[in-house]
């Protein structure tokens, strides 16, 4: 989560859908294809060394410290920059200049909101581009981003497109419920912004996904990886469509390792990055895959999105009684008339925004108890296929955690406020230790 431009977008924090973070999903713009890279099918192959505990190297140790502590910075100096930023919005009444411009272009309440909100949206994302360069430079520094300043500025721009389309739509929403019902708009639009989030989760990997990356179906890429994971498949006693399955050309931006789950229903796909193909063995990708799988089978993306649901209806509740005070407080000084008047959104924003950043680790720990409980599938899928999938598993994390800089030594606040995924020394130790055959007793998902 870099910035909360949108009143909503905070309901989308699961995925981190649309985040090109090292624990995430990506999203960025379309680069070169990934070419194929030939697939060794020695999956019976055990790692030669074992590992129980994560132990990076001395020098990638401190590469990773370094870069972690910077990473740690960037986020609380980004997240007051933010901060500040729609407090000098409101005090410089941005917005209602913009409301006003919109009221002489127009008497309809829709055509208002057509001109008002991306005027308000796209200036807040503009005056906030110097924290996205500062991130970019960060990630560029180390060596984790390979795109060029071009392409960097490609992504921006379809970003925010994506983002006023869709901002333009909730803020349309938001301001009818407030007319209709000032004191419980905050739940009916809850309700009313439910069906549109529903439908750009399903829209992601169709539509918004290809806009930055190049997606190739794996059985074009890699027909014998994808037979190896067919055996996965097979193990876990469900069926994912080929056509289901996807190569990511995330070479063209990123030189990290990972792999996720997007969309639901009809959309709901596989999408593993042509790094983690190119870098790690066909049974490190096995248990990547099944990872992957187990957010499928388990049903994580809804459990995750009712449980974000909640979230933000009680951060909205929040929001509403907040702003009240707010409002009372600064509306004159701000010229803002009352809650309906539509120059009151960066203040709305403002609220949200900083409930969202004090909810985070709420956030970061469901998100974690899932990707923890996906680890454990991934393991137990893999039991039989792959010989000692704990040591697989365990040397895929080593080697994911020292290419994508992992803190290898987080403490409980780091851990709270950046990690939606257990640490890297969590995740080493659970997979290596995680053996319920060796006790006699059953597996917890795959029997």
């Amino acid at each position: 989560m870099k910035r909360l431009l949108l009143l909503l977008s905070l309901c989308v924090l699961a995925s981190s859908l649309a985040a090109a973070q090292s624990n995430s999903a990506p999203a960025a713009t379309a680069g070169t294809p990934a070419t194929s890279t030939p697939v060794s099918t020695e999956a019976a192959t055990p790692p030669s060394d074992v590992i129980l505990e994560y132990s990076p190297p001395p020098a990638q140790f401190a590469r990773a410290k370094a870069y972690s502590h910077s990473h740690y910075q960037h986020f609380f100096l980004n997240a007051l920059y933010g901060f500040l930023l729609l407090l000098v919005v409101l005090r410089w009444r941005l917005a209602p200049s913009y409301r006003n411009f919109a009221e002489r272009v127009s008497s309809r309440r829709w055509l208002q909101i057509i001109v008002y909100s991306p005027l308000i949206l796209l200036t807040i994302a503009v005056l906030g581009i110097p924290a996205d360069i500062w991130d970019e430079s960060l990630q560029r520094a180390y060596g984790l981003s390979v795109q060029t300043w071009t392409a960097w500025l490609s992504d921006w721009l379809t970003n925010q497109i994506v983002m006023l389309i869709v901002g333009t739509v909730l803020v349309a929403i938001l301001y009818a419920v407030i007319r209709r019902s000032p004191r419980r708009w905050w739940f009916y639009f809850w309700l009313a912004s439910i069906p549109v989030l529903l439908m750009v989760f399903f829209l992601q990997p169709l539509v918004i996904d290809p806009l930055f990356y190049k997606f190739t179906p794996l059985s074009e890429k890699q027909p014998v990886l994808l037979e190896e994971m067919q055996k996965v498949m097979q193990r876990g006693g469900i069926e994912i469509p080929p056509e289901r399955m996807f190569v990511m050309n995330a070479s063209s931006k990123t030189t990290g390792l990972n792999a996720y789950v997007a969309g639901y229903g009809a959309s709901k796909r596989v999408v593993v990055w042509d790094n983690t193909i190119a870098k790690a063995t066909v049974p490190e990708t096995l248990f990547v895959f099944g990872h992957e799988m187990g957010h499928y089978v388990l049903l994580h993306i809804p459990k995750e999105f009712s449980i974000l649901a909640f979230l933000l209806l009680a951060l909205l509740y929040l929001g509403y009684r907040l702003a009240h005070w707010m409002l009372a407080r600064y509306g004159t000084q701000w010229a803002i008339r009352d809650l309906g008047d539509l120059a009151s959104l960066p203040m709305l924003l403002f609220l949200i925004s900083l409930l969202a950043f004090l909810a985070t680790p709420l956030f970061n720990a469901e998100s974690r108890y899932f990707e923890h409980e996906a680890d454990r599938y991934g393991i137990e899928v893999t039991h039989g296929i792959v010989a000692n999938p704990n040591q697989v598993a365990a040397h895929y994390f080593e080697k994911s955690g020292e290419n994508n800089l992992s803190d290898p030594s987080p403490n409980e606040f780091v851990k709270a406020w950046f990690f939606d995924h257990p640490t890297r020394p969590e995740r080493v130790h659970f997979v290596a230790t995680y053996d319920p055959w060796a006790k006699g007793e059953q597996p917890m998902y795959v029997k």
